[in-house]
């Protein structure tokens, strides 16, 4: 029985990820990366300029539920800090993200997205939900966001 040769064999899954080349980013990927490293450098304290500055910047109907939105959650958590996160309005508590906007402009998604991250409170068990799907804000959802807002900060 001949010893096999160490190197000589590679497998089928290892050619195989070679052959396939990666496709890099897409251009709406590389502008939020961009947009993120000058948030990076960007004066901390002027946050909630930033972010309206940015609300106002979004096609509607974005724009309205964003401006919306950022007084729901200056209301409902005075102690977020508004700031720019991936070119996004976002809040955040001692300098970490805790909720986000991602307008549907941003990715060209059928609708915008809030989005807590895992810094925010909101653990029920082993599930639940990290991202909602915004359409339009009527009284019910901004009653439901005030409250996950607070929930989120607890």
């Amino acid at each position: 029985m001949k010893p096999a040769q160490k190197g000589t064999q590679e497998s089928a899954k290892s050619t195989t990820a070679i052959s396939k080349k990666f496709k890099g980013f897409t251009d709406d990927e590389r502008g939020a990366m961009k947009e993120r490293i000058q948030e990076l450098k960007a004066d901390k304290a002027d946050g909630e300029s930033a972010v309206l500055a940015k609300i106002a910047e979004m096609p509607e109907p974005d724009r309205t539920m964003a401006r919306r939105l950022h007084a729901i959650v200056k209301a409902s958590a005075p102690a977020l800090s508004p700031r720019l996160w991936y070119g996004m309005p976002a809040y955040a508590k001692d300098d970490k993200v805790v909720c986000h906007f991602q307008p549907a402009n941003k990715f060209k998604t059928r609708y915008a997205t809030l989005g807590f991250s895992d810094k925010a409170n909101l653990d029920e068990g082993s599930m639940w939900p990290a991202a909602f799907a915004l359409k339009g804000l009527t009284a019910a959802e901004e009653a439901r966001i005030a409250a996950l807002v607070k929930k989120a900060v607890s």
